[in-house]
């Protein structure tokens, strides 16, 4: 089944075409980084402007690449939940034109489930229900229980800032420009991780709740105390204290509920110094650990298409009336992973 997904929930235009959702043909990704660079952050509105002056090109490109034209395609996936409204509307309005003009089935994911299946590109056989999926990017943290297809149980998540979003407040802060995660992941290589002893908040409770905010507020209360401090000695040690926390809350969930199989995905994901731990982590206890390659950590359409080929199996098309919502619960239990005023 050859499936055409896309993916424009944030500043990634990216789509792609995979093959039964194990094989990817082509995988093309925009970056609008330069577009955002100046303003230290995402802007909406921008977001869509660049999305939509360059998602014809891209889906052209992906076709090319997989050497494959609309007529060939036997359905087409979209985020439609989770991200920036603007940004999103921009997606699926090409994702129902393709679908419509194809007369091929649309299927909408929310844009979390496409990190989740991130995973299973290529691992099919291998990954086994249940795993545990700590998923960390800018708008996330969150410990998922993954029961079947499109069936969560939430085992941990933030209760305030996500760890991707510290790392990007953080590097606006220093004003080490955009993505923030990778600025600082390139000054903490020179940097040392013990220079500052910043909090881990919650990292000795029993429970796989996480809190950012007060160590996101410790490093900022640093930098303003000594505007000329060493940043990489500064970013090494935040980097530490996020990598810390995710792996200690990880470990003792995949401990607790008898889970021998840990994916990481997400934009964070791409750290390094995260992936080690983890790596690391797993293997002292004998578990298994996966994360996908690096351009399936950040936003993708690949990972939109793989998961719209297992959850298509299970529930089927949407209709061409999809809706579009910037913060949606998850699977179908309908999980609420943040605050419940950010589904209103």
């Amino acid at each position: 089944m050859l499936i055409l997904g896309i993916d424009t929930s944030c500043d990634d235009t990216g789509v792609a075409i995979v093959d039964s959702g194990q094989w990817i043909l082509s995988n093309v990704i925009a970056s609008q980084h330069a577009a955002h660079e100046r303003f230290g952050g995402v802007v909406p509105v921008i977001a869509a402007r660049e999305h939509t002056s360059k998602i014809s090109f891209i889906l052209e490109s992906a076709l090319s690449q997989a050497g494959k034209s609309f007529s060939d395609l036997d359905a087409v996936a979209v985020s439609h939940h989770q991200g920036l409204m603007l940004a999103l509307v921009v997606g699926v309005s090409a994702a129902k034109s393709i679908a419509l003009a194809c007369d091929i089935p649309l299927i909408g994911i929310h844009h979390l489930e496409g990190h989740i299946y991130s995973n299973y590109i290529g691992r099919s056989d291998i990954l086994k229900f249940p795993f545990l999926c700590l998923t960390v990017a800018g708008g996330h943290t969150l410990l998922l229980k993954v029961l079947s297809h499109g069936n969560y149980e939430l085992l941990g998540h933030t209760r305030d800032d996500a760890a991707g979003e510290v790392l990007d407040k953080v590097a606006r802060h220093l004003n080490l420009g955009v993505p923030g995660g990778a600025a600082i992941e390139r000054l903490a290589l020179n940097g040392n991780p013990s220079a500052y002893g910043f909090p881990r908040p919650l990292i000795n409770r029993s429970d796989g709740e996480f809190s950012f905010s007060g160590l996101k507020t410790a490093v900022i209360a640093a930098i303003d105390r000594n505007p000329n401090l060493n940043q990489a000695d500064l970013c090494a040690s935040l980097q530490q204290a996020i990598v810390d926390l995710l792996v200690t809350k990880t470990m003792l969930i995949a401990e607790r509920h008898n889970l021998h199989q840990i994916t990481l995905a997400g934009g964070v994901a791409l750290n390094q110094t995260l992936r080690n731990a983890l790596q690391y982590a797993a293997q002292q206890r004998g578990y298994d650990f996966f994360t996908p390659q690096q351009d399936l950590c950040m936003d993708n359409g690949a990972m939109i298409a793989t998961a719209a080929y297992y959850l298509y199996k299970e529930r089927g098309a949407d209709s061409l009336d999809i809706d579009t919502l910037a913060n949606a619960p998850l699977g179908i239990m309908n999980i609420r992973y943040r605050h419940d005023s950010k589904y209103q």
